[in-house]
């Protein structure tokens, strides 16, 4: 599987949205660039879907310019006008080569997703390696309106429980990728979101 930050060029506030190729090319989260659906589409000519971690602005707003270039299933765990298939925690899909489960994460976002194969986990904002805050292993706000440190807690307690031992690449909705040791990144966010400490302390 190849998977492509489609979102790397951008010059204003986005997430990383990454394109996943192989039998089934998929697009997890689309991301806020202008023109995302045009690198996508230096990549390939079809997209089969859009999986979203969560709807953020900075995740959906593109959604509508990929859809109308390539008219994927769009799937996602909370409603949207564009969603054509809903997800749920534990449910499977295929994500370019690989099977992968969805694992519901609240507390950044209450319609958070995360995803994991036996080698790859497409994190969203629930765990980051880096992002500015922290390196080696950091975890998306908790102070904002509607959000939860606890609820986020037990969502990166529950990503441990269901990430295998063998996942070795992390594709995070905001820093840079990771490949190596997943789990000790995750244990890392762990040990500091439990801190309850504020991540942005002069904010």
């Amino acid at each position: 599987m190849r998977v492509e930050n489609v979102t790397a060029a951008a010059e204003s506030f986005t997430c990383n949205a990454y394109l996943a190729l192989g039998d089934r090319n998929v697009l997890v989260d689309a991301g806020a660039m202008d023109g995302v659906a045009d690198v996508v589409a230096d990549h390939t000519d079809t997209l089969d879907a859009v999986v979203l971690t969560h709807q953020h602005g900075d995740h959906v707003e593109r959604l509508d310019e990929v859809v109308e270039a390539f008219d994927p299933a769009v799937y996602a765990y909370a409603e949207h006008d564009l969603r054509t298939d809903a997800l749920a925690d534990g449910d499977e899909m295929k994500i370019g080569d690989e099977a992968f489960e969805a694992v519901y994460t609240p507390g950044h976002a209450d319609d958070h997703l995360a995803f994991v194969s036996g080698t790859t986990l497409f994190s969203g904002d629930v765990v980051v390696h880096d992002d500015g805050a922290f390196d080696g292993g950091s975890f998306g706000r908790t102070d904002m309106p509607g959000q939860s440190r606890e609820a986020l807690i037990e969502s990166i307690e529950r990503l441990l429980e269901r990430t295998p031992r063998g996942v070795e690449h992390m594709y995070a909705g905001h820093g840079g990728t990771y490949h190596g040791d997943v789990l000790d990144v995750v244990e890392t966010a762990l040990e500091r979101a439990e801190k309850r400490e504020p991540k942005y302390p002069d904010e």
